[in-house]
Order: C-alpha cells, then sequence, then structure tokens
C-alpha cells in the first residue's frame, strides 16, 4: 500500500465517524489555540512595551542621587560638571524633576491646573489631560528624546540666570494654543509671566500622556517655584549603547565618591542609584520570554492531553479492525506498511484539529489583541503557528506510534478470529 492510499483510508476512516473524530480533535484543538492565542498576546505586549522604550530613547541613563546635607543643590551642580568631563561617552545631563505644589498656567482666557491636589483628593483627577511642569536644564530635549517642532531649547544662560522661558510639549502646546504657532508668546506660572521659546514634537506614546503634555522650565526655578526642594532625580544621555555601559559605571564609582557606604554598606551622606532604558528594555525583554515559554508550556498540557486522547481513539480502532489487520497481514503485509497506515491516521487527526485551532487562535489573538492591547489587527506570528501545526502533527506521530506498534504485532491467525 502506497502513501496515497494511507492517507484515503485515513480520511475515510475519520469521515466515517465524525463525531468521536471531532471529539478526538477537540483536545488538539483547544491546545493549539491556547497556545496561538497565550503567545501572541504576550508578544504583542511585549512588542508595546519595547516601542515605548524606543520613543522613550535608546542609551538613556537615569540616575537618582540624593543628598542629607545638600541644601542648596549642589549635587546637580557636581554632576553636571562631572558629565563635562565624561563628554565622550555622555551627549548630556539635565534635571528631570516636577513641581509638587499646585500650578495654574493661563494665557489670554485659558486656565490650565497643574498638580491640582484638591481634585486628586476628590478623585476627580485626570491623569490624560493634567499638565506637568517640569525642572530641566538645556540639554533637557536631547536627554529626554524630544524633537523641536519650532523655536529652540533653552541655552546654558537661560538656566545660569534664571530666565524666565520655557518650552511646551506638543499636548501642552495644543491645549494653550490650538493651531497657533506660541514661540514668541508669553504664559503664566501662577502669575509669573514665562516666554515660550520652542515646543517639542509629539512622542505619541500609548498610556503615557503626560510626556507630550509639560512645560519644562529652568532648574534653577527650583527655589522660587518649587519651595527649594532637593533634586535628586536626573536624566543623562549617553553617544551609544557602549558608552552607556562605561558611563554608568563611572557615573556609578563617582557616586560612590560622594556618599561614600559605611561598613554595612549604607552612606550616612545619602543614597544613590543607576540604572538606564536598555537595561530595563533588556530584562522586561527576558521577562515576556519567560513568560511567554511559561504560558505555553501551560498551554502545551492540552496538547498533551489531546495527545492522549489521541492515542486512546487509535487503541480502539485497532480493537475495532483487528480483523482487517489480520486480513493484511494474511495476504502479505509487512508490519511497517500497518505502522505507516495507523501513524498516517493519527497524524491526519491531528493535523485537521491543528488547521481548526489555529482558525480559533487567529480569531482569539484578534479579540484578546483588541480588548487587553487596543491593536485592531494583531495576528499571531507565521513562526506561531506553523509551531503549533508542526507540534500537534508531531504529537500525533508519537502517542500513535504505540497503538501502530500493537496493530503491527497481531498474530494473522488470532486477529482473524477476532469478532
Amino acid at each position: 500500500m502506497n502513501i496515497w492510499q494511507a492517507f484515503k483510508m485515513a480520511f475515510k476512516s475519520i469521515s466515517m465517524k465524525k463525531t468521536r473524530s471531532f471529539l478526538t480533535m477537540l483536545g488538539i484543538i483547544i491546545g493549539v489555540a491556547s497556545v496561538v492565542i497565550m503567545v501572541s498576546v504576550v508578544q504583542g505586549q511585549n512588542r508595546k512595551t519595547m516601542e515605548f522604550y524606543e520613543k522613550m530613547g535608546d542609551n538613556k541613563i537615569t540616575v537618582y542621587a540624593y543628598s542629607y546635607y545638600d541644601t542648596n543643590n549642589e549635587t546637580s551642580q557636581k554632576l553636571y560638571d562631572y558629565c563635562l568631563t565624561l563628554s565622550d561617552l555622555v551627549l548630556g545631563i539635565t534635571p528631570d524633576v516636577e513641581l509638587s505644589s499646585t500650578i495654574m498656567v493661563q494665557y489670554k482666557a485659558k486656565t490650565l491646573a497643574v498638580n491640582d491636589w484638591d481634585n486628586m483628593m476628590g478623585g476627580s483627577y485626570d491623569w490624560a489631560s493634567q499638565m506637568h511642569v517640569k525642572l530641566g536644564s538645556d540639554q533637557y530635549g536631547v536627554c529626554n528624546n524630544y524633537t523641536l517642532a519650532a523655536g529652540r531649547e533653552m541655552t546654558y544662560l537661560d538656566v545660569e540666570n534664571a530666565n524666565p522661558v520655557c518650552v511646551l510639549g506638543a499636548g501642552a502646546k495644543e491645549a494653550l494654543f490650538g493651531f497657533t504657532d506660541p514661540v514668541g508668546e508669553t504664559i503664566t506660572l501662577n502669575g509669573d509671566p514665562f516666554l515660550v521659546v520652542g515646543y517639542y514634537e509629539p512622542m505619541d506614546i500609548e498610556y503615557s500622556p503626560e510626556m507630550d503634555n509639560l512645560i519644562v522650565i529652568p532648574y534653577t526655578f527650583n527655589r522660587t517655584m518649587n519651595n527649594n526642594n532637593t533634586i535628586d532625580n536626573y536624566v543623562v544621555k549617553a553617544r551609544d549603547a557602549k558608552s552607556t555601559v562605561e558611563a554608568m559605571t563611572r557615573l556609578d564609582a563617582y557616586l560612590k565618591g560622594l556618599f561614600p557606604l559605611n561598613e554595612y554598606g549604607y552612606s550616612d551622606a545619602g543614597s544613590f542609584g543607576v540604572n538606564s532604558n536598555d537595561s530595563s528594555a533588556q530584562a522586561v525583554e527576558q521577562q515576556s520570554m519567560m513568560q511567554s515559554l511559561v504560558l505555553g508550556a501551560i498551554a502545551g498540557i492540552s496538547l498533551l492531553v489531546g495527545g492522549i486522547g489521541i492515542m486512546n481513539i487509535m487503541l480502539v480502532t485497532v480493537t475495532e479492525r483487528t480483523r482487517e489487520i489480520g486480513i493484511r497481514k494474511a495476504i502479505g503485509a509487512e508490519r511497517k506498511s500497518i505502522i505507516t497506515q495507523f501513524l498516517i491516521e493519527a497524524a491526519v487527526i491531528c493535523s485537521i484539529g491543528g488547521i481548526i485551532g489555529i482558525g480559533i487562535g487567529c480569531v482569539g489573538t484578534l479579540i484578546a489583541g483588541k480588548i487587553l492591547l487596543g491593536e485592531t489587527d494583531m495576528l499571531p506570528s507565521a513562526v506561531i503557528t506553523l509551531g503549533a501545526f508542526l507540534f500537534s502533527v508531531v504529537l500525533g506521530v508519537i502517542f500513535g506510534m504505540y497503538p501502530a506498534i500493537k496493530a503491527s504485532g497481531l498474530q494473522p491467525v488470532v486477529a482473524l478470529r477476532a469478532d
């Protein structure tokens, strides 16, 4: 018997017992669909997270440095001066501190509340629409991956002299000026006038509207507009990935010099930390990979259950077709041809179940992507679908092996006596 005949007999056997065949396939269908949906959703979530980090900017180092005895924010100047010595590694440094007090932003008849604590406590604080006033240096845009749409950044002299200037994010520009060019206009922050010298292109980061809803002013206004709170958060922009690693090492060593550790591993002068977007993105990617493996393994359990169902039904089939096997062996059929026939039948059942499972998985991925990630066109990758299909076929062959060997080992005399 050739392979084509074996396939024809397999399809005939399946079609003769449609209900039983479908119930047998059900475990495979559920398993393949589960694997496709779970792994695709995790990959989609990972893709959105990596897109977030890409828009936030590569080679971005976050520095936390808090001095217990720094009343004049001397640490900021020390870090700024030290980063100047790392010009071969670092493009810029900026404080990244949000004003902690309520700020009223006005332009003509338009008024925006920033850090509206009354609404926060009352539960009506709308994070998506709120503006955020940030203290930064002349390198704020470079460090945070912003691109100027028009105008200019703050200059070193603006920061040094505490000139009342500001740069607007795309959201703040739209909220205050609409489609009008704001460069050269004056807004007020708690009644104090600030000249708009530029505004940024939209970042358009989903779930992070605060990246566009910002107003950047010189950090030297910390004393008058932020109650002279300690500045302890900074962003350093490295030149490339290699420079990021070396810059982090040098910054960590420098901060250990500023805040020496005692015998217990703590500093009596302050606390500090150095991290990068690159390492955070790598950690997220590794975590997502592990999550995909775990969820895939969990979903794979249902595939194994389906495989056991395949083995069970094939054993029943061997029992039902014992006489047929005896006749074939009596007229000279070899063991390998009988093994091939039963393996092909098991593989065909699993293949059909795998194809149906992939179809359900694609539909489920679309629905899950819309509900969980807000994407309307998310589909599983070809690697996932092909891998799930091949795994289901291999599973059919593995679990069909024992029934096939059992069928091929029947003695013709004993098989022909079967009812």
